[in-house]
């Protein structure tokens, strides 16, 4: 396929030399956060370029005579060429990931085919890297306001990570949909209501290009629907070295209904997020395989890709000969599951009759599978023909790994999923966490980007280090209040000037329009607050005594201003109640002057938010907050954290690094315990972060605020940072799982092969295993515990027999393997004995014996989730 560049209308002055230059900046998302072309795209057109912050709208709307007028100037030419060969050295010098791992170097390649059925031979070179691609599945990314394909929190996730795996060099390619209408704007009218808007994304003036082959010819892909096929769209988006995918169903070949599925993100009914992830997840891997991608590793970020589980295993039947149950195993050993969902309602879940509607053929005819047996993949009871089809559970079904996003919410994820795995202890659910982190360079402002600099260098972002070699704390007092006294400055010119144009635009009288223009003190200490509007995120928490929070707002000594933004879903009442309350408190005479609602929260206004905030308060109910990555963002500007003790803060919190509220405990939605937290966030403003904020000394300089703030921006910016996150997901699941694929589809997937027989005699003997006798012996140093157990004439290999306690108090739970001790009428009973020494220090009473599955290279409970206790 070529990516040559092509405007979608053929009207840019593709034949002007020097714009083809342009254009390859102005297609690659890196400058959303490399900030070096910002000065061309202002030299162009500087009112379009404040307005858009879109690099190709520039670009698609001046006119040949301005670009002809640039390009003939010498020095605006020689920065092109200096930008363009600067872009073309950071895309080939190793970075991280080649530095440490190098590239794979195979024997044989994954698409050579050999003997009669066509086996496939993978052979990879002793102590090469296994892993040459990983693809990245998500609903939507958070990448540059340029391209609104987004919502909120998963999208920021998604598009920080694939920032950060171009800046570590990790072999990334990204899979989404491209929305006619992304997700909506926000309006505020006259009665305080939020209004939703869908503005019409513009294929022309998105920084995307059509997949095009050698012949010019645009890559489509045809895929099955009950009664009628759809043709997809196929799209390119250049973020630095990562290559992201869009599909969309907007071609002019479909029924105008079939091109509506990809109009809007989380829009519509059940029926249209099924055919969405029908077309993220199946048509996502069929476009992988069209041009040519065969990753070893596929990340399902949240459960809506999941379908491309049964694609992937599709594709190896294809090749292979080999039936599903095979292709399953190979496969999912290349499979990540990656859930952002702290409740388990909030799983996407399809009726029976939709799933059998839509996916039934598909099943049949493609993967030899019975409804039934597809629907037992996505159910917690395979037999109960009324349980609702869990794209999550789909999803862990076809994965080697399930991860939560951050310690607390690996927690909450492994008592949600507990009931998939019966009769195991809460604590070896099998879902672990990679705590999120942000993209620093996205969401630094510059001045904040030139102290890092000076102080850390300018490859501190890019991993080469296992730390910062740097000190923040070096910093003098003097120049870090200066820093955050300008920070503040630059937020209030921003907050002025967006509020009067909200206001402007919804037809307020003109000196309120002008009043606007005058609001707020870039010296009075400014609070932050903005999220998505719902009711678990409890953004009414400060509102809890509005009178008390008027008073400490309009303290004529101490005063403080809040900076309120958020949107709540359409469909969302309450969460719109919520943003109606706070627009009927702003418009009290006195709240009016320190506190501010900036509508349509998007990826632009969170930037300036995170950069001028002091304090970002954030009050979700504990644990309802898988993570949370607002918070994270003002760490690198010197702002200070106030949070609810949810997500990450749970992990982060220590009192010399911010604030917290709450008691580590989980009240659900008790509102007597939300008023005992609003009492705590109003005595934390009042005799702590405010106090801190104005105690200055001699020189006017608040000494202890400024060591707080050191110690957040020290401490907790590399620890929270997304170079640190996407190094985890490498090193502790792609290169582990790119190794199993590896394992697992040689010769045919012969190791799988060997993993279903294995699965299969397990099944069939699991029901007649038992214990017998336990024999225990005992001195003041240990205990020997011998325990009898009947195998019924199953491999004994197959098996381990461990001794299990629980862990005490907080500690992990202790096991210890068994060894199997010969003895003479083993053979014929069919009875093994089994022995272990228990160190002294708790009753040997504590432990009971236990049979759990065993194969090398094999996940258990996460790939067979039998378990047998001795009963006590």
């Amino acid at each position: 396929m070529t990516t040559k560049i092509q405007s979608l209308y053929n009207l840019s002055p593709t034949d002007v030399k020097g714009f083809d230059s342009l254009a390859d900046l102005a297609l690659d998302l890196r400058s959303s956060w490399n900030h070096a072309t910002d000065e061309v795209w202002r030299q162009l057109d500087p009112e379009l370029w404040e307005i858009t912050q879109n690099p190709w709208v520039v670009l698609q709307t001046v006119s040949r005579q301005r670009i002809e007028q640039v390009l003939n100037d010498a020095d605006f030419r020689k920065k092109i060429d200096q930008l363009a060969q600067l872009r073309h050295e950071t895309a080939e010098q190793p970075a991280w990931f080649q530095q440490n791992y190098g590239v794979a170097d195979r024997g044989r390649s994954r698409q050579e085919m050999g003997g009669e059925k066509g086996e496939l031979q993978t052979q990879v070179s002793t102590g090469a890297c296994p892993l040459t691609c990983a693809a990245y599945f998500s609903m939507e990314f958070m990448l540059s306001e340029a391209l609104p394909i987004y919502s909120g929190g998963l999208g920021n996730v998604a598009g920080d990570q694939l920032k950060a795996a171009s800046d570590l060099g990790v072999p990334v390619v990204a899979v989404g949909l491209l929305y006619q209408q992304g997700y909506f704007r926000q309006t505020i009218d006259k009665d305080g209501r939020q209004q939703a808007l869908y503005p019409y994304n513009d294929p022309g003036q998105l920084p995307i290009t059509p997949l095009r082959d050698a012949n010019g010819q645009w890559l489509r892909l045809n895929i099955d629907l009950p009664g009628y096929s759809v043709w997809l769209r196929a799209w390119q988006v250049q973020v630095g070295r990562v290559k992201l995918y869009l599909l969309d169903s907007n071609d002019a070949a479909n029924f105008p209904e079939h091109r509506g599925i990809t109009s809007e993100l989380y829009g519509g009914g059940p029926e249209l997020r099924l055919k969405q992830e029908l077309i993220l997840g199946i048509g996502g891997w069929r476009l992988l395989t069209a041009l040519g991608i065969e990753p070893e590793v596929c990340h399902l970020n949240e459960g809506h890709a999941a379908f491309a589980v049964l694609e992937r295993a599709r594709g190896f039947m294809e090749k292979s000969g080999q039936p599903f149950e095979i292709a399953l195993e190979v496969t999912r050993a290349g499979n990540l599951f990656t859930t952002h969902t702290a409740v388990a309602a909030g799983f996407d879940r399809f009726s029976p009759n939709l799933i059998e509607q839509y996916l039934a053929r598909y099943a049949q005819k493609n993967l030899g599978l019975s409804v039934h047996d597809l629907m037992a993949l996505g159910r917690l009871n395979p037999n109960d023909a009324s349980e609702s089809f869990n794209m999550a559970y789909l999803a862990i079904r076809g994965s080697s790994s399930v991860n939560g996003v951050s310690r607390l919410h690996g927690k909450v994820s492994r008592r949600i999923f507990e009931p998939l795995f019966p009769r195991w202890p809460e604590e070896e659910v099998p879902v672990g966490y990679v705590t999120n982190g942000v993209h620093m360079p996205s969401w630094d402002s510059q001045p904040a980007d030139e102290l890092w600099t000076h102080r850390c260098g300018k490859s501190r972002w890019l991993g080469v280090n296992e730390t910062l070699a740097c000190d923040i704390r070096s910093v003098s007092d003097e120049q870090l209040w200066q820093f955050r006294i300008d920070a503040t400055h630059s937020l209030v010119d921003y907050a002025r000037q967006r509020l009067s144009r909200q206001l402007a635009a919804s037809g307020s009288p003109p000196e309120e329009v002008e009043a606007a223009n005058h609001l707020f003190d870039p010296n009075t200490l400014t609070l932050g607050f903005a999220r998505r509007f719902a009711t678990y995120k409890r953004p009414n928490l400060l509102l809890h005594d509005p009178e008390r929070l008027l008073r400490l707002l309009s303290d004529a000594e101490r005063p403080v201003q809040l900076i309120i933004a958020g949107k709540a879903h359409p469909a969302d009442l309450a969460g719109q109640e919520l943003i109606r309350q706070w627009i009927e408190f702003i418009r009290r005479p006195v709240a009016r002057k320190h506190v501010i609602f900036l509508s349509d929260y998007d990826m632009l206004l969170t930037e300036h938010l995170v950069q001028g905030t002091d304090v970002w308060v954030n009050t979700p109910r504990r644990p309802w907050e898988a993570s949370g990555t607002s918070g994270m963002k003002v760490l690198v500007n010197g702002g200070i954290n106030l949070s609810e003790l949810d997500g990450w803060w749970a992990e982060a919190y220590t009192p010399e690094v911010g604030w917290a509220i709450g008691d580590g405990q989980e009240h659900g939605d008790d509102p007597a315990w939300d008023a005992v937290e609003a009492e705590q966030l109003y005595d934390l403003l009042e005799h702590e972060v405010i106090p801190e904020f104005y105690n200055r000394n001699e020189h006017g300089i608040p000494t202890a605020w400024l060591a707080r703030m050191r110690a957040s921006m020290s401490q907790l910016t590399p620890q929270f940072s997304a170079v640190r996150t996407v190094r985890e997901y490498t090193e502790q699941h792609y290169l582990p799982a790119a190794a199993a694929y590896q394992d697992r589809i040689a010769y045919n997937g012969a190791m799988a092969t060997s993993i279903v027989n294995w699965k299969r005699s397990l099944r069939e003997k699991w029901g007649s295993l038992r214990f017998g006798n336990q024999r225990v012996q005992s001195t003041d140093t240990d205990s020997m515990v011998e325990v009898e157990v009947y195998l019924d004439g199953l491999d004994p290999n197959f098996v381990r027999v461990e001794l299990y306690a629980d862990g005490l108090e907080s500690d992990a739970p202790t096991i210890l393997q068994m060894k199997r001790v010969e003895s003479q009428d083993s053979e014929q009973s069919h009875w093994m004995n089994y022995q272990v020494v228990v160190p002294a220090g708790r009753p040997v009473t504590d432990y009971t014996p236990r049979i759990v599955p065993h194969h090398a290279g094999v996940s258990v409970p996460l790939e067979l989730d039998l378990i047998r206790w001795r009963d006590r």
